[in-house]
């Protein structure tokens, strides 16, 4: 599976950020900025594990003024220590200049343990069963949001999760588990629990996979749209009729996507 729920603290602030952007010449012929250089490395540990993560900030944080948050959960390929493949994809789109001017907002990208997963389940599966209990890795994630609550300026009515493949099944679970927590979810090639459908129901959802996806059959996310509809939810779902299981590419290059996700907001 190819490896972006989007969704500590030992970090500086970002310098000279309202300077730089993520692409484009610099004057007198200096080299642009590496995007990748505006998401800070984090990590946060508990119980003897560490998380990896990597956090962008606003371009500016305006005092008094709160943030959306985004959960962005890598794939299987994207497991390790390194805090650094993570980024691979999808999350470039958030760190361009022109999001980060539209769509001011906090985002950070953990990474998973090789070995370990954001679900416990076998991905190859026509359907599962949701775990009673939350994996290791989405457990910490869990406790690294607690966190990030209480030290950033973050709006909790605006706290949104998406991720691709394995990512896209952790997106799936954290919305059945806690679908009073996230404003909005965005699984792209992913697969859930399909009894929890009226849990799912509860949050706003656009999910998106690849006709031709061999890896995770896009019957995953067309059941799990098809239970939020019987449940009463009215979910966007878009399917690529030519794509593989690389749906991730054109869903976050998707300008109305992104709008979609950052106009949601839970009842306050």
């Amino acid at each position: 599976m190819v490896g972006f729920v989007l969704l500590l603290i030992t970090q500086t602030p970002l310098q000279g950020l309202l300077q730089n952007t993520a692409e484009g010449p610099k004057q007198g012929g200096e080299k642009p900025m590496d995007w990748r250089q505006l998401l800070t490395r984090e990590s946060f540990q508990t119980k003897g594990m560490t998380l990896p993560y990597r956090l962008l900030r606003p371009a500016k944080v305006e005092k008094g003024t709160l943030y959306p948050l985004v959960i962005f959960l890598h794939g299987a390929g994207e497991r390790g220590t390194d805090n650094e493949t993570p980024l691979v994809h999808g999350v470039k789109e958030f760190a361009k200049p022109a999001s980060r001017k539209a769509f001011p907002c906090f985002l950070i990208a953990p990474q998973c343990p090789e070995g370990k997963k954001w679900v416990e389940v076998d991905w190859s599966l026509r359907s599962h069963e949701m775990p009673k209990v939350p994996s290791e890795p989405e457990a910490i994630l869990l406790q690294l949001l607690d966190s990030l609550e209480k030290t950033l300026p973050i709006d909790k009515s605006r706290i949104y999760v998406t991720g691709l493949s394995m990512g896209g099944y952790g997106v799936w679970d954290l919305t059945c588990r806690h679908p009073d927590r996230f404003a909005a979810a965005v699984p792209v090639c992913g697969g859930g629990d399909e009894s929890k459908g009226k849990k799912a129901a509860q949050v706003p959802v656009w999910a998106f996979h690849g006709a031709k996806d061999g890896v995770v059959v896009p019957e995953r996310s067309r059941n799990m749209i098809e239970a939020m509809k019987k449940a009463g939810a009215q979910p966007k779902y878009t399917e690529y009729p030519d794509v593989g299981h690389d749906a991730w590419n054109r869903a976050y290059a998707d300008p109305a996507m992104m709008r979609w996700l950052f106009a949601q907001q839970l009842a306050k």
